[in-house]
């Protein structure tokens, strides 16, 4: 088993890859879904069990509608010819985020693709949609609340949408901004960072491969001297 457990990415970048290559936005998330692909096959071979991707924000509401509307199409025609892939491959899918406010049709999909993949063990994909760690976090005190459980990290930690796996060893932003973006907040607070300079459809297999190298040559003292 990998000493790497769970990576969380960042994929940024994909609507100024598009216009840079002096095409749309939508061309760049199109060929974003590539790079996915290529990191997966990574993560697989790693032996890596985790891999959460900030697919859509709270905050990307604010998005022009159609590229909204472009988005959440080519997420359903990615689940409609992928899903059963990621089935023979022995991968989980999990949305992490609120799904209630998507297109029925969407969360249909959504439900589908999960509950094909729910008794997969290869790899967990956690594909955050309408996800904000904040939001999250304020889930995560409500069913406390309502469990009339003692407000502590442990009951935190059973109630965050990221319950069922370990925290991220690794997260990596690309797109060379330098934020967290309401992601993980939680959850990364012992996590190793990697900020990179590239576009995510620019990010390689190699890229990926030589940030996990690095992480392994990190000694990680968790506070401790």
């Amino acid at each position: 088993m990998s000493p790497i457990k769970h990576v969380a990415i960042i994929m940024d970048g994909n609507g100024r890859w598009g216009l840079k290559k002096r095409k749309s936005r939508n061309f760049g998330h199109r060929a974003g879904l590539s790079t996915v692909e290529k990191i997966l096959e990574v993560t697989i071979k790693k032996k890596i069990k985790y891999l959460t991707l900030f697919a859509f924000s709270t905050e990307n509401w604010k998005r022009p509608k159609k590229e909204i509307i472009f988005l959440f199409n080519l997420l359903e025609e990615f689940l409609i010819n992928k899903i059963d892939n990621l089935k023979k491959n022995n991968i989980k899918l999990k949305i992490i985020g609120n799904k209630k406010v998507f297109p029925k049709k969407l969360i249909k999909i959504l439900d589908k693709s999960e509950n094909m993949t729910r008794m997969n063990k290869k790899l967990q994909i956690n594909l955050a949609l309408n996800y904000g760690s904040k939001d999250e976090l304020i889930n995560a005190f409500k069913k406390i609340h309502k469990k009339k459980l003692l407000i502590n990290k442990k009951n935190i930690d059973k109630n965050l949408y990221t319950s069922d796996c370990p925290n991220p060893d690794i997260l990596i932003r690309t797109g060379d901004t330098k934020r967290l973006s309401n992601f993980l907040l939680w959850q990364i607070a012992y996590a190793e960072i990697f900020f990179v300079n590239k576009l995510w459809p620019d990010f390689t297999k190699n890229n990926y491969t030589l940030i996990l190298n690095k992480f392994l040559k990190i000694k990680r003292n968790f506070g401790s001297i």
